[in-house]
Parts: structure tokens; C-alpha cells; sequence
């Protein structure tokens, strides 16, 4: 369990959401990643470098959840979906195979959506997930997960992701991914 610099635990749910500045704090949100998604420390470095260079494109927004310490234990970032980025044409042509090729146009694309483990399950990844895509401009949502009954699958579905194609491979990835779209805004599930 997490303490307060008192000692005493704290409250998962004092958490806020609100504006990050992930370049500015990118080891943290990395950090979160690492725990929640099990990377080695090479992973965390490749990955520094890719994240520092999402942000430079247009349209680029992150959110962060934070203690009242300021302890960040949650991200998303996206952006507009840009064809020519190295996620939409390697996802490309599974689209095109099961006719879903017109959602890589006009769509907000979640890159990373990460919760601590000890924060899970609080309603924090709906939340960081839903304030980032009300603010997009896009009529659609697409993101990838883990082609597994994962609980962040099951949270996608609850909000009106569904499945556009499955076992989609990317290169490195040790196992397959689903490419999942919403229409926007998402859906607010009472659970």
C-alpha cells in the first residue's frame, strides 16, 4: 500500500486528474508504465524516446493522475492520427482486411493509457481516458491493446470500443495486439 510522507496510507481516490506536462515528467509516467505493464529498463529507455517525440506532433495532450503529494500514478497521452506515423501503417493494413481502413482518417488516437497497480480498479484509467477524448476535435477514437480478456480491454469495450481487427502483430511486440475504435464522445457506464 502506498503511505503519505506521514505514514499513514492513502486514499486512492484523493487522486486529481488534470493537464500534464509529460516532457517535463516523463521518468514518472514511465515509471507508472513500467509497473503497470512489466518493462525492463531497456523498454523504459526505447520508450523515453518514442514518447518525447509523440509530443512534438500537432495535437499532442496528455493527462495525468496525481496524490496530493503530487506522486503521478496514472497518464494518458494522444493525438490526431497521422498515417504516415509508424503505429497507423503498420495497424493499416489489418483495417483495410476487415474494412475498417476509414477509421485511420479523422480519429484521435489513445498512445498510452497507464494506471499504477495499487490505483487500479478506482475509476482512474475511465476517467484520464474519457477528459482526454472529450477535448478532441476528432468524431472517433481508435487505440491498441493487448489481444487478451485483460480488465483494460473490458474497460475499452465499456466504453463504446469495439473490435476492428484482431492478432494484429507489431514488429518487437511479443504478443498480439487489437486495434479497437469508438465513436466520440464515449460512453459514460454506470460500472
Amino acid at each position: 500500500m502506498l503511505h503519505s510522507a506521514g505514514g499513514q496510507p492513502q486514499d486512492p481516490r484523493e487522486t486529481a486528474v488534470g493537464p500534464l506536462d509529460l516532457a517535463a515528467r516523463v521518468d514518472d509516467a514511465l515509471a507508472v508504465q513500467a509497473v503497470a505493464f512489466g518493462l525492463t529498463d531497456d523498454e523504459v529507455g526505447v520508450r523515453r524516446h518514442i514518447v518525447l517525440r509523440h509530443l512534438a506532433s500537432p495535437g499532442a495532450r496528455a493527462l495525468g493522475a496525481t496524490t496530493p503529494e503530487g506522486r503521478l500514478v496514472g497518464f494518458v497521452y494522444g493525438m490526431p492520427n497521422d498515417r504516415t506515423q509508424w503505429w497507423s501503417t503498420v495497424v493499416h493494413p489489418y483495417l483495410r482486411q476487415n474494412g475498417f481502413e476509414h477509421w485511420l482518417g479523422d480519429a484521435f488516437v489513445i498512445t498510452e493509457l497507464h494506471v499504477h497497480p495499487l490505483y487500479q480498479n478506482r475509476g482512474i484509467g475511465r476517467l484520464l481516458i474519457t477528459q482526454l477524448t472529450d477535448a478532441a476535435a476528432e468524431p472517433r477514437s481508435l487505440l491498441s491493446a493487448i489481444d487478451t480478456d485483460s480488465p483494460a480491454r473490458a474497460l475499452y469495450h465499456r466504453l463504446g470500443y469495439r473490435d476492428l481487427a484482431r492478432q494484429v502483430l507489431f514488429p518487437s511486440a511479443p504478443s498480439p495486439y487489437a486495434v479497437m475504435g469508438a465513436p466520440l464522445p464515449l460512453l459514460r457506464p454506470h460500472t
